[in-house]
């Protein structure tokens, strides 16, 4: 059976099988009704902006904060009661880190959930399958070589092959018999990835540009420091782009939760939908690379604490882990600003101190519920 009645039944099937967390989601039924969630996520998204806006080596009072950005927004009748040095760090310092925060882990949530669907793999991930590293060694190329070809776009654009290039060698390494296990992806990631980064520090260490070296290794722990307004609008424009393709194609990828087989069977091209989806996600993740280093294991933790609160359907949960990176994401550049203050720390060291225990916690867990089954 076939049809427009046959892809309905296939897609209210998808969700019912076990999900992520290993267990039965009926179209997110088991979870909070999706506006309250989205409003709950939005005003700790607004909350974490004020705080990231207020919390530094000088303390801003919220009120100021707010005060300061509703007259930036033209509320005239604001009476500025702060000095011009707090407002130029709340302006041009705090608000572009800000919301590249809450835009790269909005993106990198996003492109986390899209892949664990795509590859019907909980353990997938930018950072972990190499699509990071391959977007960091094209960036790293770029600087290195000083090469121009596409103007400003040029770091985000070799960024994007990159990460294209890694991801879809690491698919083609892990598929065998047209199968893809978890232990083999995750193995062809951290091969690849090794690879990826063996050959980016060997640019570092034979450039005769020691000072920019310097700068482009730490630009590879991953961090917010140094973004301006005019960087802005590339990593916001990817994000916009990425979240609007992936809600449109939100019930294909419902469709891959029940298998390619079933998926094929009611009409989906899956090699198709594979190739143009790595492309959009290669994309997005490239140009956020590119304007913030790899930060890793957003796109893991993310979707999988946004599945338990919103259910498994990806028209709710893609537009939640949006919310939900962004708001970690922001309070990560805050701890890591404040916990060794004055020095900072770069987030991305953060996020893989949090990141890493959570990977191992869904590998053991994995494997009992493996083990669970094959006992029974």
């Amino acid at each position: 059976m076939t049809g427009p009645a046959a892809r309905a039944d296939v897609e209210r099937a998808a969700p019912e099988r076990p999900g992520h967390d290993g267990r039965p989601d009926r179209d997110g039924r088991n979870g909070l009704p999706l506006p309250l969630a989205l409003t709950v996520l939005a005003a700790l998204l607004l909350g974490s902006a004020v705080a990231g806006l207020a919390i530094g080596s000088v303390h801003v009072p919220p009120g100021q904060v707010w005060g300061i950005v509703t007259r930036a927004l033209g509320a005239g009748w604001v009476e500025p009661d702060w000095s011009r040095a707090r407002e130029t760090i709340v302006l041009d310092v705090r608000a572009p880190r800000v919301l590249l925060g809450a835009v790269a882990g909005a993106g990198l949530a996003v492109v986390g959930t899209a892949l664990q669907a795509l590859i019907r793999n909980p353990l997938a991930e930018p950072y972990l399958l190499g699509v990071s590293s391959g977007a960091s060694l094209g960036a790293v190329t770029v600087i290195v070589f000083g090469v121009t070809l596409f103007g400003p776009a040029s770091l985000s654009a070799a960024a994007f092959a990159g990460a294209l290039g890694a991801l879809l060698l690491v698919y083609a390494s892990a598929r065998t018999g047209g199968r893809i296990t978890s232990g083999r992806l995750v193995l062809s990631g951290v091969a690849v990835a090794s690879v990826l980064t063996a050959v980016l520090d060997l640019l570092l260490l034979t450039t005769d540009r020691g000072n920019e070296a310097r700068a482009v290794l730490a630009w590879t722990l991953g961090g917010l420091g140094g973004v301006t307004w005019d960087t802005l609008w590339l990593p916001g424009a990817a994000l916009v782009l990425g979240v609007a393709v992936l809600m449109v194609q939100s019930r294909n990828l419902n469709l891959l939760l029940a298998g390619e087989e079933a998926a094929t069977t009611m009409g989906l091209d899956v090699a198709r939908f594979r190739a143009r989806m790595f492309v959009l996600l290669s994309l997005v993740t490239g140009v956020l690379v590119a304007a913030c280093g790899p930060i890793g294991f957003v796109g893991l933790m993310v979707p999988h604490i946004v599945r338990l609160v919103v259910g498994g359907d990806h028209r709710r949960v893609l537009p939640a882990a949006a919310l939900g990176g962004a708001v970690f994401l922001v309070w990560a550049d805050i701890a890591a600003r404040v916990v060794a203050a004055p020095m900072e720390i770069p987030v991305g060291v953060l996020t893989a101190l949090c990141g890493g225990p959570f990977f191992l916690w869904l590998m053991r867990r994995d494997a009992r519920r493996s083990a669970d089954r094959g006992g029974s």
